[in-house]
């Protein structure tokens, strides 16, 4: 069982930063899979980044590549999304999520069992 809760959303203007944390609770060892997604209203929900805990490698997508770094703390039971050059179009609902079995980078919220309640994130123009 994993347990994740997000922190760190708030309201910025265009440009500003902000960045999110997800501490996990549970087995450590048991999660192979992290990630980020977003969801705004009357959107799918759409993935930001994924974190792979046993190499510590990243992949963000390309609508934030360049703005948005995904890190782990030195306990790695948190994960965080830095968030840079925020953009009225970022604003949503972030959510982060884990599974207990790694499938490469496929970055679709179906292959992720376990998530966050969210934190709100509104960038104003």
């Amino acid at each position: 069982q994993i347990w994740l809760m997000e922190s760190g959303g708030g309201s910025v203007q265009a440009g500003g930063s902000l960045r999110l944390s997800c501490v996990a609770s549970g087995d450590r060892d048991s999660r192979r899979s992290m990630a980020w997604f977003r969801q705004a209203p009357g959107k799918e929900r759409e993935g930001v980044g994924m974190f792979h805990p046993a190499d510590g490698d990243t992949y963000l997508a390309d609508s934030v590549k360049g703005r948005f770094t995904i890190s782990q703390d030195n306990t790695k039971n948190t994960l965080f999304l830095q968030m840079n050059n925020l953009k009225p179009e970022d604003s949503a609902m972030y959510y982060c999520a884990a599974d207990l079995v790694w499938r490469g980078w496929r970055l679709n919220p179906v292959f992720f069992a376990y998530w966050g309640q969210g934190t709100q994130v509104t960038v104003s123009s």
